[in-house]
Formats: C-alpha cells, structure tokens, sequence
C-alpha cells in the first residue's frame, strides 16, 4: 500500500522533506542575522567582511551568498529587524494601558534595555549611525516610534496630565532625539551599562511633569522585583 504523504510513485513523502528544508533555511538565515549583527554592533560596517559573518555563523561564506548578496543586504535586513523590534515593544507598552506620559516614559525604558541587552537592536542602532557608509537605502529613522509619542503626548495635553509650552509634535522630536543621542553616548562611554539611568534623566529634563519613573514604571519595578 502507498503511503498517502507520497504524492509520487516509488518516493517517499515530499511534503515533510520540504517543511524540513524550509525550516532549515528560515533557521540558517536566523542565524547569519545574528551574526552579522553582533559582527556590525561590536566592529562597524565598514570593517566587517561576509567572511567574518559566515565564521561567526558557523557557516559556509557560499551559505551566507545565498541568502543575502552582498554585505549592504545584510546591513538593510538587520536594520529592518531593528525596526520591527519598535514596534514590538510599543505594542507591549500599550497593551499596559497606561496613562499617556507613563506610556512615554515606559518606552524609551523598554527601548533602552534593549539597546543595552539585544545584538540587533545594537546594531540596528550603530548602522543608522554609519548609514552615510552604506550604498543601500535604509528605512528612515524613527518615523513611527515619533509619531506614537506624538499621539501620547496629545492625549494627555487633552487630558491636562501635560502641562508644556512646545506642541506635542515638536516635543516628542526633541525628545526622541535626545534619548537616542543619551544612548549613543552611553554605548560609547559605558557600552550602555548606565542606558536607564541616562534614559531617566532624559525624562525629567525634556518632560518636566513625568513623575519620577521609578515609581510608576512596570519595567523598572520588575527590575527591581527581580
């Protein structure tokens, strides 16, 4: 009798040998993403080789070539991690449902630990920093994560929980600026050990009127907690 998975005489089941091979190559792609992020975060783009990728790897440098053509695809593919890692964390910070500027407050915390903590937030961090060294258009920066802390900023100004004269708008440029210029220099200074401590003071100086977040933060009392 035939096995039914076999859709060709005299062969075994194809479907699950393809599901296999296909798992393989989601995994080995997964794993030259990682590598050549903790290559790009540690090195820099221009210093880093397709070779050092592969050996990082634990792979062949003909394996790296066949899922990503040359180094600027790999920097375009870690930095769109990088940014589908914002949104992950924002819809965390929502999901918490908490008051506008809180909300604002836990994400550049959240965002914080994991600039200090995960190789492709890193990274993603230092490419658009040497964006200007690679022939690829990356996505432009922090265009989604602005315009959420925009919208928190207006609700609570409708709230009255803000009380500041700079539009909404123009206050959560200032402050993403300034969070992501502190974490620069804690990365470059301290390898971003003391990120939530510079996070913190960015809060009080830009949002004057977030209570001190050690008190309200669910992130920073976990830490605590833990």
């Amino acid at each position: 009798m035939n096995d039914p998975h076999d859709t060709t005489a005299g062969h075994g089941p194809t479907a699950p040998r393809k599901e296999l091979k296909q798992e393989r190559a989601i995994r080995s792609r997964g794993n030259i993403l990682l590598a050549a992020a903790r290559a790009f975060a540690q090195r820099g783009y221009p210093a880093v080789t397709m070779l050092d990728v592969a050996e990082l790897s634990g792979m062949t440098k003909g394996a790296v070539y066949f899922h990503f053509t040359n180094k600027e695809a790999l920097a375009l593919a870690v930095t769109t991690e990088f940014y589908k890692r914002l949104p992950a964390i924002s819809d965390a910070v929502a999901e918490l449902e908490l008051p506008p500027v809180a909300s604002v407050a836990e994400l550049l915390l959240r965002t914080a630990a994991a600039l200090r903590d995960e190789p492709m937030m890193k990274a993603g961090a230092r490419l658009q920093i040497e964006r200007g060294l690679i022939d690829v258009d990356l996505p432009i920066p922090f265009q989604d994560y602005t315009a959420l802390i925009t919208s928190w900023f207006r609700s609570a100004l409708a709230a009255g929980e803000l009380e500041h004269e700079t539009p909404p708008a123009a206050l959560a440029r200032v402050l993403v600026s300034a969070f992501f210029g502190a974490q620069h220099m804690s990365w470059v200074l301290h390898d971003r050990e003391d990120i939530i401590e510079r996070t913190v003071e960015v809060l009080h100086a830009v949002v004057p009127c977030t209570r001190d977040p050690r008190h309200v933060s669910p992130f920073l009392l976990e830490q605590t907690s833990a």
